[in-house]
């Protein structure tokens, strides 16, 4: 009994984890650096694990595995992309409006790299409870 209390004493010690950190499908902690380790999908927002995207993969489905939505296609992806987020937007998802400003800060989707306009939702994503805005 000794040992089991110490054990819970180390594993009780340490930080907590992210919501965001944790797959939604198996509901484990997406290994360190998170980025690398998961799949972020722009249709519903989630980020799925590469274990649980690979197993979808696996059993031959190539859509979102949370959500059921179809990838967009290789030759309109950002197109794609950005309409699906745009849509995630106006319904204030605050994952999705940090994503949207992510990609103006960087210029990816084929937006124009518009810094202020990435702050500005950054600011809103923010003020909706979004994390990873802060």
């Amino acid at each position: 009994r000794a040992a089991e209390l110490k054990d819970e004493e180390l594993y009780g010690q340490g930080h907590e984890r992210l919501e965001g950190d944790f797959c939604p499908i198996c509901t484990l902690a997406i290994p360190l650096p998170v980025n690398t380790n998961s799949v972020f999908n722009t249709c519903c927002t989630k980020r799925i694990c590469n274990g649980c995207n690979f197993a979808a993969q696996a059993r031959g489905m190539f859509d979102c595995p949370f959500c059921r939505t179809r990838y967009p296609y290789p030759d309109n992806h950002d197109a794609d992309s950005l309409t699906m987020i745009r849509a995630r937007v106006t319904k204030k998802d605050p994952e999705a409006i940090n994503f949207l400003g992510e990609k103006y800060c960087f210029g990816q989707l084929g937006l124009q790299k518009d810094v202020q306009r990435a702050v500005e939702l950054f600011t809103e994503a923010a003020d909706l409870g979004s994390i990873q805005a802060l």
